[in-house]
């Protein structure tokens, strides 16, 4: 087998030297040609390249992508389009014809057609499709009347059979299904009355339609009968099911159509019905067809206000319930890999977390140490202040101490900046959790009870580091005021507070940080959802999220400054000729009586003017580094199969059209296995049954 990299060497040879017009599949782009060679194996008496049917089907088919409902091993069925001559492998010629098969617009059907145009005159014959559908329908599956009524207006009676050219070879497998459905109803409707159990419309759409419905709406079929007030389901919910599934594309483009009108990103039934008006040029939806919509999507949202993530578990055939995820993934061992997996995860998340805080916090480090000399100066008369302002306070920074000056303290910050950032989050995430019910909703209570609870717990660790910065940011001041003050190293006031030294004003950081927290997390969620209408359905963008995070800051910045003040205060060593504190109350009074109510509220300013462009800073970084730097090992997020036109969401994490030219290969897998669920399943058939058909080599002894 070819080298991986011969993509990029067939990218570079054909950019620098071209390529001979007189070789076999020249017309291939270096891609497909590289797609080929790193698959294709080498004949060894002719030395030329071919795929027999396993190295085709890994080309179109990678072993680690998921094929959810469709068997890999069914793609096999796809060798035969491809093998034009029926030799049994697959030349580079023969893969640029179904290369550019693929990228036709109507590559679903025409690859169908090929299947069954066994002699390849663009006539499919009756016996040629019969025999290839006899040999590859499943033994116990429902049987199909091939001589029925509907059969006969396609193909002819018995006695005038006739050929099908490929248009209308198509409409035929357009209303296949169909015909399934209704056979298969009347073989189970023994007594005539016109319904059936649940139990067997079950096995119907399992055997008929699988391949194109999601778990949500296989796993809840069953449930069908409870849109009316029988047990049994009729035909009438039998076709309406059909119907509705038929036109999944136009019921979410209305779906999203509907949602981007409201408020709050849910609808009814009511306007999902008006929005279909609007959209048809007449009533295309039955009220049943409307009923079992809703009914499949408000399974686990009964108060009748669906979101897109509601419809995505009808809409999407790709979506996977839990459950399903955990029976697929087969047992102890991988609950486990996932566990490890989860726990990797966690730690690259936090590695992004902190180098995005102290991004953050290097960015507005300058406007914290104004902020912080301005609180420290004592003083009720203007001649006994260092600064006049904010402004004042960062010239004579700059001036006295440099660039330098403006960092004095940063270290510590930077250090203990990534703790408190994941403390925070992390127990307010867990509170919310607690009490967020199934439907999303949290009392406000709850949302300041789990911020108030975020804030409380950070003070544990950035207590000790707040102390060490603050003292190092005061120093260049102290430099300046006192002839000789020695200079202090970041572990030397760490070593002469000692433990007990190092959560000296906890009690005012607790004070500071709990209501800081429990008014900043609720205010930035309400403001993301309800301001600019964040959902599951609905990801804001990063300005948004800029701005809400900013807003949020200022009402937590300013109205937290008191305490701001005092555990400043408290931290900050006395100088000489000043008194010291000796707590909370005390520091409280004393600031009150010598310097008045507005010294509460000094660095105020510079308080919201660091913390809302902090949390900007921050959150910039953490974007950017998630696109720089994917954490190892993950593959490109999976998009949804979203449907026509109109993209005003997300369904899931994405929802986009899989353009890739196998996409094409793959939905005319699907249209196939309308015929039969087992299409393409390995098999061994005897010689008998293959007899006018053209010889087909490849492992397995695939029925094709």
């Amino acid at each position: 087998m070819a080298s991986p990299s011969a993509v990029v060497k067939e990218t570079v040879k054909e950019t620098l030297v071209g390529t001979a017009t007189e070789e076999p599949g020249s017309q291939l782009s270096a891609q497909s040609r590289a797609r080929f060679n790193s698959h294709a194996v080498k004949d060894p008496e002719s030395g030329e390249l071919y795929m027999g049917q396993e190295q085709f089907i890994n080309a179109i088919a990678p072993k680690d992508e998921d094929y959810h409902k469709i068997k890999r091993d069914q793609y096999s069925i796809l060798f035969r389009v491809a093998d034009n001559k029926g030799t049994g492998r697959v030349s580079l010629t023969d893969w640029g014809v179904f290369e550019n098969l693929l990228l036709k617009p109507d590559a679903e059907y025409e690859i169908a057609f090929r299947l069954f145009d066994v002699d390849r005159t663009g006539n499919v014959k009756y016996d040629n499709f019969r025999r290839l559908y006899e040999l590859n329908k499943g033994p116990d599956n429902i049987p199909f009347d091939w001589d029925c009524e509907w059969a006969k207006l396609y193909i002819g009676s018995k006695k005038k059979r006739h050929n099908l050219s490929y248009p209308q070879f198509s409409q035929m497998l357009r209303g296949l299904q169909g015909e399934r459905i209704r056979q298969a109803f009347q073989l189970f409707d023994k007594d005539g009355d016109g319904y059936i159990d649940p139990e067997d419309f079950e096995r119907i759409i399992r055997e008929t339609s699988k391949h194109k419905l999601s778990d949500h709406l296989l796993e809840n079929l069953h449930t069908l009968c409870n849109i009316s007030t029988g047990s049994k389901i009729s035909y009438a919910n039998v076709r309406a099911f059909q119907n509705m599934i038929k036109e999944m594309d136009l019921v979410e483009l209305i779906v999203r159509r509907a949602i981007s009108k409201s408020s709050d990103r849910k609808i009814t039934r009511a306007e999902f019905v008006q929005e279909a008006a609007k959209v048809t040029r007449f009533s295309l939806f039955t009220p049943m067809e409307a009923d079992i919509l809703f009914h499949f999507a408000s399974l686990d949202e009964p108060s009748g206000r669906l979101g897109l993530m509601d419809f995505a578990k009808v809409l999407d055939p790709s979506w996977r319930t839990p459950m399903y995820e955990a029976e697929d993934a087969g047992g102890a061992g991988t609950k486990k890999a996932s566990f490890l997996h989860s726990a990797l995860e966690s730690a690259y998340n936090f590695g992004l977390g902190s180098m995005a805080g102290a991004f953050g916090a290097f960015m507005v480090y300058p406007i914290d140490l104004v902020k912080t000399r301005l609180q420290n100066q004592r003083g009720a008369q203007p001649g006994q202040r260092l600064y006049k302002n904010s402004i004042d306070c960062f010239q004579k920074v700059f001036r006295n101490e440099g660039i330098r000056g403006l960092y004095s303290g940063v270290l510590p910050q930077l250090v203990g900046v990534a703790p408190e950032k994941a403390i925070k989050l992390t127990v307010n995430d867990l509170v919310r959790g607690h009490f967020t019910d199934k439907q999303g909703r949290i009392p406000l209570s709850a949302e300041i009870l789990a911020g108030a609870s975020a804030g409380g717990c950070q003070v544990v660790f950035t207590n000790p580091l707040e102390i060490v910065k603050i003292r190092l940011q005061v120093q260049g001041e102290v430099a300046k005021t006192i002839d000789g003050a020695p200079k202090r190293s970041a572990m030397w006031i760490v070593r002469n507070l000692g433990l007990v030294g190092l959560y000296k004003g906890a009690s005012a950081c607790l004070l500071r940080d709990v209501p800081f927290s429990a008014i900043y997390f609720p205010t930035y969620s309400h403001l993301k959802k309800d301001f600019f209408g964040e959902s599951p359905t609905k990801k804001l963008g990063v300005l948004q999220l800029l701005t809400a995070g900013a807003i949020a800051g200022m009402p937590a910045a300013y109205l937290t400054t008191p305490c701001d003040v005092i555990k400043t205060r408290l931290q900050v060593e006395a100088r000489k000729g000043e008194a010291s504190y000796t707590g909370l109350r005390h520091a409280a009074s004393t600031i009150w009586k010598e310097e008045g109510f507005t010294a509460f509220f000094k660095g105020g300013p510079a308080r919201i003017f660091r913390s809302s462009p902090q949390f900007g800073f921050t959150l910039a970084a953490y974007e950017v580094l998630q696109n720089v730097l994917p954490m190892p090992g993950t593959k490109r997020e999976e998009k949804m199969q979203a449907g026509i036109g109109e993209v005003v969401g997300s369904m899931t994490k994405a929802a986009n059209l899989d353009t890739s030219p196998f996409a094409r290969s793959r939905n005319a897998l699907k249209i196939i296995l309308d015929l039969d669920e087992d299409f393409g399943r390995a098999k061994i058939p005897d010689a008998k049954s293959w007899k006018g058909l053209p010889k087909v080599m490849g492992g397995g002894g695939n029925a094709i």
